[in-house]
């Protein structure tokens, strides 16, 4: 399928990007490396080899997982109450080796919501490679991500209910009401936020 749609597709890119080729090839993080997701995960395009690097040198560790971004994650929520929200399956990976540093690490950063999803798929289910229909909102109970980064998200979006989960409904209204004070970016190119409150066990 990838190589169907490299011969006869275009890169999905947001309306609000022109689709131009420089566009295209910008559109991507610099660490991804196996096709098949429709969209790049925001918050990894802020990072650069440069600064992967820095995490190292400061006694960081560096890990991969996958997560093939389908539809589902863009889908604004429309019922009345979150927990009636379902959300579409989307394939995930955990290699094992990162399980192994996982296990090991004493802190846990999360690049991303996709990258939260899928490590909190593989910490619930046990499993790591598989299709999931994970939904994370508030009174989540999180067993894998210590610490996220990710950008501002939209209204009714399962990303910021994921976001509120991880660091408090009122806590999160407030950096919310500050970014539209300030003017900062949302969306793809936008500007992220690196979330300390959250936690594994609290919910």
């Amino acid at each position: 399928m990838p190589a169907l749609l490299e011969r006869h597709g275009r890169m999905p890119l947001p309306p609000y990007i022109s689709a131009t080729p420089e566009a295209e090839g910008e559109y991507q993080t610099v660490y991804a490396r196996v096709p098949g997701s429709a969209a790049a995960p925001t918050a990894g395009l802020h990072f650069t080899e440069r600064v992967l690097d820095g995490v190292r040198r400061a006694g960081g560790t560096v890990q991969k997982i996958t997560l093939h971004v389908g539809t589902g994650t863009f889908s604004p929520v429309r019922a009345e109450e979150l927990a009636e929200h379902r959300m579409h399956a989307e394939r995930y990976l955990v290699p094992e080796e990162t399980a192994r540093a996982l296990a090991e690490a004493g802190r846990v950063f999360a690049v991303g919501t996709t990258a939260a999803r899928t490590l909190e798929s593989w910490a619930a289910s046990g499993e790591r490679e598989g299709e999931t229909e994970l939904f994370v909102y508030p009174g989540y109970r999180w067993r894998a991500v210590d610490a996220l980064i990710t950008n501002f998200h939209l209204p009714r979006s399962t990303l910021l209910a994921m976001v509120m989960a991880f660091a408090g409904t009122e806590l999160v209204r407030e950096a919310y009401e500050t970014a539209v004070r300030e003017r900062y970016r949302f969306y793809s190119f936008g500007d992220a936020m690196l979330l300390l409150n959250g936690g594994r066990g609290r919910t």
